[in-house]
């Protein structure tokens, strides 16, 4: 569609004018849908107006939509007003207003000085009005304030979609794919644990010197406090540390080894990796009662007495324990173990490739995989502290809250009494959340999960914190100790190695947390006493870290640096109390694109996720689809996770319009829902099944499809069929059930582009059933026969699944797409050969009643076959504007073409073609020079490219015709079954613009000379201009050329994932343009800075204008080739020159420098007519229209490098290709969005820019030609057209085609050189005629206001200043003639030359105004010259 600067506002309709009366309509006049409130979304809906057309038409009524938005599917970004329904809900502010949308910083439009300016004048207000009266009747509502502020307000732009920026052509994998893989594929979990504890109570080790006082706590018991024995004490210890590792991982079998000797230490850990298999085992290593690891890292046991300490060395236990295996070495010294423990490694690896090389299947043990934890470094020695567990670091991975809240009391003061005995006494239970032991525990994983995932490289923390949850508890606790340990001399150790994290800034909030526990444990523990009864105060803890995410999100993510908090946030969904918070902020998190949800997936959000869709929390479901809704766009893997539990149903539910949602704009998230099922159906037939299993399903769909207000919602209930519908027969039989295809056919004419290329794709999707049967054919061949309209359509998107869905009906029905072909060769072989008889046997066919099988009995096999319709169409592609619409359209030709050639029926193609090739080459020197019709020239043009000898498809249609200038009309011929006849050679087919006397001669202007009605311009001889094609060509963004090897059908479309790209952009938050402070924010602003500075300095020139000469030369330059056409640039210093053939020179007018040159790619024999900017207000593209029907776009156009098409389509496809003649004339209405389109053609049509479809065809009402159109650029429906036998009519677009002429003035007699109606000052309507004559109009007028001879030559160009109140005429004699709209004479100018071409008896060959600037551009014939003047003030 297009995006807009600031919403605009509804603008008064204009009067209609009563064509039977000059009276003015005072009551029931018409009034004109403009826009309200235009919406950021993407898929805001279509406007009023727009409705109005389609409902004239009579095609689209179906799809009304409320009048002020404008209709399109644009994932480029939505409106925050759409995303704050769905989070704003969850806050408490559901159906919020309109009016309370996200407020923005708006940018005003320039103001284009389209209004009236009133003086302020002491005179009389009868003299102000005789003075200021504006024309037209027009008066009233632009003197009004009301009127004038909605003149101020936004500005349209358009062809500025992701469809236009895009090609629609999904971006580069590496955008959307994630950069780490997120789902662990060896998800490895430790299933058994041995723990050692070597302690031998009661005897010192001969290398540890106990302090007195010293630690004595083992897993917080006391060894010497009891009488008990030492075996006793060693069990209580033993089964304590099993508690301990159970709040970790229950489901790990725990396996105690009390004080091991070293056959037992053995058998243990070969029985631990026997039972293991490959999963990882826990090796726990209490060394308390033995000696310090020696300086090779040899642990010690015992001998089985107890008398002696026996060494077990790293070589023997990795051969014992194998890998993958997890340490903990408990004991002092233990850096010696970490240190040598990979030299052991190594030492095993290379046994291993010794034994793999001698036998090549022997069964080896793994020793690589190996992760262990330290308590201290080579040569430190635990803390003997006696009020610190002597088992410190044990502590610190298995019970980290006690040792948490001991420390804390140690490293602080308390205003209470509490002893370090007190603390362990908090009440509750650690998996309880809402006591205050689970909360501390809670809120200690959230900040340990924080800071690993702040400090350590994404590889490394999926590793450790998310594949094992014994390896991520025991991590998380490892930070702990590095910060407790630390204060005591030790400093833990572990591979892989984890950076020093003591001193990160969460630990705060941690001791704040502790700290609030604390200051409430007397009174905690006196209420369990039976003392008062206390509520316990919960931690904010989460709350403030919530907080923090949000400030980080309304900062728009700076730099996409992630953010801190985002395992907390993982947190807190487990709470009910934060989590519909949470999961909005979560939102908002994964909005902001792929990059935000591959740190999500990372994170570990998908399970949780998962388990929310088994919950029925009506609050929670708007939230829920936009999560999974992000989530899938990135990450298609998740289908499997959705066909556990039924979890798709949670959305299948949603998608039935009987289901509630708690959102104002649930239209909005039932697309998503069909989103995520089309996902989910994708590439994956078991989700096909289930979902069809549905019953209501399709009908849903079906129901979607008719829904007027959300076309993203239309367009993915297409989708979602067309993915029902791949490669699953039973779907598409259940389709045909309920009619689904012949509703996807009326959806193939949707006003919004993405619905109509959804409908085509999954039509295509709907081709090939496996057994063809009658009623399969049947209904497949109508489908053809009702998106063959779609050829027309303005669209490149559209019109690029439209050839996927014929390469699928072409190799569905290949056979008889290869006799279609084969006649086709034959019929164009016979109108070469015997033109009479075939003119003769059309004209036959045309008139006569006798049934078709009695006129021949040689007719055609695929004579009104579909097939053959579809061909021509597929014809009529291959030659398409569009780069890519043309090439994929040629390789379905070549594919054919190649077929045909390799069938049976390749013995008499060959023979044909031979024989069409020497017809032409020896007719090919006059067939040049010759007036020959369109289809005939077509013909040689293709066959004289053909080889002789076609070895393989290089098909003479493809081939030839895309360069000639019969193009258009001879694949008009061969899209209707006409043939080249005699009438059409000598013009009975042409226009009338075209047929000279003929057309006379019928008309009751009859007896008026020929010449009259012919443009001043026919004689002119050819000049010596620059060759077609020599500049460069633009394509369109990403085109690549196909490999001319590469002949597969069907194309495959890349739509889907086009479509996909919409859920990865940002929803929540306005377009970088509409952010304050951004670049493009910036730049606009900048823009109409300098916008309002060219219109205030130019603005008190326009008074002074129309009393002074226009001739003070300003500017002179080389254009390289003719001009022909010419156009300024609003505001920037930008001039548009287009010579007589298909260059186009962008020109520095400022500085007479030439930025850029290119080619318009039109064909040889055709040129340039008209140059139009649009979107001047701010970045500009370049509109051109050609001879040939074609209108293209041009993106970048004053770069060389950075031109880029847009888009290109043909708005005329019954124009006859010509460089004489009116050709194609247009005129751009920027405020409505519309193109009026005319010329030789019997129609004037109205394209829409932001549906891209033509919305109008209105009857031209006379026999000749249309040279010119002018229209009202402010209200937008008025317009004026001028023809060639000089006739002047008035339309108004707001009545019925049939009846849109309002007006028709015959005061001229000639050729109309030009009509134009003023886009400021008086709004005056001037037309010229190739006579000189020159008539001011009102359209309230039978006769002409003024009438001023501009000269007695012929009139070459006519220019309107689009503000002053002056115009120009250019003569046949070199003369420039300026006269002001009174009929006073300014001044005459002539054009100069260089000194070698002085050619001053030249006819002027263009002239062109600045819109606001007292400037003019002039150019002469046989020139390359251009020439600007201004006016003397």
């Amino acid at each position: 569609m297009m995006t807009t600067i600031l919403p605009p506002q509804a603008l008064p309709s204009l009067p209609v004018i009563n064509h039977e009366n000059t009276a003015l309509y005072t009551n029931g006049a018409i009034q004109q849908e403009s826009p309200e409130k235009a919406s950021r979304s993407a898929h805001s809906e279509s406007s009023g107006e727009l409705l109005t057309m389609a409902q004239t038409n009579g095609n689209h009524a179906e799809f009304s939509t409320p009048a002020g938005s404008h209709s399109s599917v644009e994932p480029n970004g939505a409106s925050a007003r759409r995303a704050n329904a769905m989070v704003g809900f969850a806050e408490g502010q559901a159906n919020e207003a309109e009016d309370s949308d996200r407020p923005r910083n708006k940018l005003l439009r320039a103001d284009t000085d389209m209004s009236l300016k009133r003086r302020s004048t002491s005179g009389s207000r009868g003299a102000s009005k005789e003075n200021w009266e504006m024309r037209h009747g027009w008066e009233d509502q632009y003197n009004s304030s009301e009127y004038l502020g909605l003149l101020s307000s936004a500005f349209y732009m358009y062809y500025t979609d992701k469809r236009h920026e895009t090609g629609g052509r999904p971006k580069d994998e590496d955008h959307s794919r994630p950069p780490i893989e997120w789902r662990m594929k060896e998800r490895l979990k430790t299933v058994s644990a041995a723990l050692a504890i070597c302690l031998n109570i009661g005897v010192d080790p001969p290398d540890v010197v106990r302090t007195n006082p010293s630690s004595k706590l083992e897993c917080w018991l006391d060894p010497t406090a009891s009488t008990a024995a030492n075996s006793k004490i060693m069990e209580q210890i033993g089964k304590k540390l099993n508690e301990q590792y159970e709040t970790l991982s229950i489901r790990v079998r725990y396996k105690l080894y009390l004080d091991p000797s070293e056959d037992e230490t053995r058998k243990f850990c070969t029985s631990l990796r026997r039972n293991a298999k490959d999963e990882r085992v826990l090796f726990h290593y209490n060394g308390h009662g033995v000696p310090l690891p020696t300086s090779s890292g040899e642990i010690w046991v015992f001998n089985r007495n107890y008398t002696q300490y026996i060494p077990v060395s790293l070589y023997e236990l990795q051969l014992w324990l194998g890998a993958p295996s997890l340490y903990v070495y408990d004991c002092s010294h233990a850096g010696n173990i970490i240190a040598n423990f990979d030299k052991f490694v190594q030492k095993h690896e290379a046994e291993n490739a010794e034994a793999k090389a001698q036998d090549p299947n022997a069964q080896l043990q793994q020793y690589t995989d190996n992760i262990q934890l330290a308590a201290c470094g080579k040569s430190e020695s635990l803390p003997t502290n006696p009020d610190l567990p002597a088992d410190l670091f044990t502590c610190c991975l298995t019970t980290p809250i006690e040792i948490s809240l001991r420390f804390f009391v140690l490293q602080n003061q308390l205003p209470t009494d509490l002893t370090i005995k007190d603390v362990m006494k908090v009440p509750g239970k650690l998996q309880e959340r809402r006591s205050p032991l689970g909360e501390l525990n809670w809120i200690f994983t959230a900040v340990t999960d924080t800071i690993a995932w702040n400090t350590l490289p994404r590889d490394i923390f999926r590793r450790l914190f998310r594949q094992d949850l014994m390896v991520a508890a025991l991590f998380r606790n490892f930070l702990l100790s590095q910060r407790i340990m630390r204060c005591y001399g030790c400093h833990p150790m572990s591979v892989p190695v984890m950076p020093d994290t003591h001193d990160h800034p969460m630990w705060e909030s941690w001791d704040l947390a502790m700290e609030m526990v604390l200051a409430q444990l007397p009174q905690l523990r006196a209420a369990d006493e039976g003392g008062m009864q206390y509520e316990y105060i919960h931690s904010n803890f989460f709350a403030e870290q919530l907080t923090a995410f949000e400030v980080y999100l309304n900062q728009g993510a700076p730099g996409q640096v992630a953010p801190a908090q985002l395992p907390i946030v993982l947190q807190v969904l487990l709470s009910q109390v934060h989590r519909l918070r949470a999961l909005i902020l979560l939102s908002r998190f994964l909005d902001l694109g792929p990059w935000a949800v591959n740190l999500a997936l990372l994170i570990g959000i998908f399970p949780y996720v998962c388990k929310l869709l088994q919950s029925a929390a009506y609050e929670l479901k708007p939230v829920m689809i936009f999560i999974w809704a992000r989530i899938l766009a990135v990450d298609s893997s998740g289908q499997s996770d959705l066909i556990k539990d039924n979890a798709y149903q949670y959305f299948l539910n949603i998608l039935n319009p009987a289901t509630a949602l708690p959102v104002g704009n649930s239209s909005e998230h039932r697309a998503m829902s069909a989103f995520i099922i089309a996902v989910f159906c994708r590439n994956f037939h078991q989700a096909r099944v289930v979902c069809l299993q549905s019953e209501d399903l399709m009908k849903t769909l079906i129901h979607h499809l008719k829904d007027p207000e959300n076309p993203l919602l239309r367009q993915w209930s297409c989708l979602l069929i067309s993915m029902l519908w791949t490669d699953y027969p039973e779907a598409k039989w259940k389709g045909i059930k309920e009619s689904a295809h012949q509703r996807l056919c009326e959806i193939a004419l949707d006003p919004v582009p993405e619905v109509r290329a959804a409908a085509l794709h999954a039509l295509s999707s709907f081709i090939g059933i496996p057994d063809i049967t009658d009623m399969v054919r049947q209904h497949e061949e109508s489908i053809a026969s009702a998106v063959l309209p779609t050829t027309a359509d303005g669209n490149a998107m559209v019109r690029r699944e439209l050839l996927v869905f014929f390469s699928t009906f072409v190799v569905r029905y290949q056979n008889r797409f290869l006799v279609a072909a084969h006649e086709q060769l034959v019929e164009e072989r016979d109108n070469l050969l015997n033109p009479e008889a075939a003119a003769s046997l059309k004209g036959h066919q045309a008139g006569s009643s006798t049934p078709p099988d009695e006129e021949s009995t040689n007719a055609p096999v695929s004579q009104d076959s579909v097939q053959r319709s579809v061909w021509k169409h597929i014809l009529v592609m291959s030659v398409d504007a569009h780069a890519e619409i043309a090439q994929d359209a040629s390789t379905i030709v070549e594919y054919v073409h190649e077929a045909l050639l390799q069938s049976p029926l390749g013995a008499q193609t060959r023979p044909i073609i031979e024989e069409m090739s020497k017809l032409l080459n020896r007719t090919a020197a006059p067939s040049r020079q010759s007036s020959a019709t369109p289809a005939s020239r077509a013909s040689q043009a293709s066959a004289l490219t053909a080889p002789r000898q076609l070895q393989r498809t290089e098909s003479y249609l493809s081939m030839g015709m895309r360069r000639t200038a019969s193009v258009a009309a001879a694949l008009k011929n061969l899209a209707i079954g006409g043939a080249t006849t005699p009438d059409s050679v000598n013009g009975t087919n042409r226009p009338a613009a075209l047929n000279g006397g003929l057309q006379q001669q019928r008309s009751p202007r009859a007896r008026v000379p020929a010449e009259w009605s012919r443009p001043p311009d026919e004689k002119d001889h050819a000049t010596a201009s620059v060759a077609y094609g020599s500049a460069k060509i633009p394509t369109t963004r990403g085109f690549q050329a196909r490999d001319s090897a590469e002949l597969k059908l069907p194309l495959k479309s890349g739509f889907f994932d086009w479509a996909i790209e919409y859920f990865r952009e940002p929803q929540m938050r306005p377009n970088e343009g509409d952010e304050p402070g951004s670049d493009d924010y910036n730049a606009r602003l900048w823009r109409r800075v300098r916008n309002e500075k060219t219109l205030a300095m130019t603005q008190p020139l326009k008074g002074v204008a129309g009393t002074s000469r226009w001739d003070v030369p300003n500017g002179f330059f080389n254009n390289g080739s003719q001009a022909s056409k010419m156009c300024f640039h609003q505001f920037e210093d930008h001039l548009a020159i287009a010579d007589d053939r298909d260059n186009i020179c962008i020109w520095n007018w400022q500085q007479s420098n030439r930025l850029n040159r290119f080619s318009n790619a039109n064909p040889p024999g055709t040129r340039i007519n008209e140059t139009r900017f649009i979107n001047e207000d701010d970045q500009a593209l370049l509109m051109t229209g050609s001879s040939d029907g074609i209108v293209r776009i041009f993106r970048n156009y004053e770069s060389e490098k950075k031109i880029e098409v847009v888009t290109a389509f043909r708005a005329l496809s019954d124009i006859v290709p010509s460089n004489k003649n009116a050709g194609l004339v247009l005129d751009w209405q920027q405020g409505q969005g519309k193109l009026l389109v005319a010329g030789d053609v019997k129609v004037i049509r109205v394209w829409n820019a932001a549906t891209e479809i033509c919305t109008n065809d209105i009857p031209a009402r006379s026999g000749s030609c249309i040279t010119s159109l002018t229209s009202d650029q402010v209200a937008g429906n008025v317009f004026v057209g001028g023809y060639g036998d000089g006739a002047i009519r008035v339309f108004d677009q707001r009545l019925r085609p049939q009846q849109a002429m309002i007006k028709c003035w015959r005061s001229h007699k000639q050729w109309i050189t030009n009509v134009h109606m003023q886009r400021g000052g008086l709004r005056e309507l001037v037309s010229g005629s190739r006579n000189g004559e020159i008539k001011l109009w009102d359209i309230r007028k039978d006769e002409p206001l003024k009438t001023i001879r501009a000269t007695k030559d012929t009139l070459r160009t006519l220019a309107v200043h689009e503000h002053a109140p002056v115009f120009a005429t250019g003569t046949e004699r070199h003369n420039i003639n300026l006269f002001n709209v009174n009929g006073a004479f300014l001044n005459t100018l002539q054009p100069y030359a260089s000194f070698l071409h002085n050619t001053r008896s030249t006819p002027i060959a263009a002239t062109a105004f600045h819109p606001h600037r007292m400037m003019l551009a002039c150019a002469a014939k046989d020139s390359n010259h251009v020439n600007l003047f201004t006016c003397k003030v």
